[in-house]
C-alpha cells in the first residue's frame, strides 16, 4: 500500500469514527437510549453501503480506503455487542437476543440489498 493510501487510511478512518458518533447521537436523541436504535442504524446504514462497495467491485487502495477505513471505523461490533450485554445485565435478556438476532439478519439483508444494487450500478 503506499504512502498516500495510509495517509487515506488515517483520514478517512478517523472521518468515519466522527461521522458515527454522530450519526448515532442523532439516532439515539430521537429514538431514545432505553434500545441501542443508535448503533442499529449505524451498523445497518454501514451494511448497506458494504454491500454498495462489493457490487460494483471496488478492487485495491479504494477498497481498502472505503471498506475497511471509512465503514470499518463507521460500523461498531463491539458497541453492539456492549450494548447487548447491557441490556442483558439491566435484565433486558429479550431485549438483548433481539438486538443481537434483529441487528444480524437486518445487516445480512441490507449487504444483500447493497450487493445487487451496486452490480447495477
Amino acid at each position: 500500500m503506499s504512502p498516500i493510501a495510509w495517509a487515506g487510511v488515517a483520514v478517512l478512518g478517523s472521518g468515519g469514527a466522527v461521522l458515527r458518533f454522530l450519526f448515532d447521537g442523532l439516532v439515539s436523541a430521537r429514538a431514545g437510549r432505553d434500545l441501542p436504535f443508535g448503533t442499529f442504524a449505524v451498523n445497518v446504514s454501514g451494511a448497506l453501503v458494504l454491500g454498495l462497495v462489493t457490487g460494483v467491485a471496488l478492487t485495491g487502495d479504494a477498497l481498502v480506503l472505503v471498506a475497511g477505513a471509512t465503514l470499518g471505523s463507521f460500523t461498531t461490533f463491539s458497541t453492539w455487542m456492549f450494548e447487548s450485554q447491557r441490556l442483558t445485565e439491566e435484565g433486558e435478556g429479550r431485549y438483548a437476543l433481539v438486538n443481537v438476532v434483529v441487528g444480524l439478519a437486518v445487516g445480512l439483508g441490507a449487504i444483500a440489498l447493497g450487493r445487487v444494487i451496486g452490480s447495477h450500478l
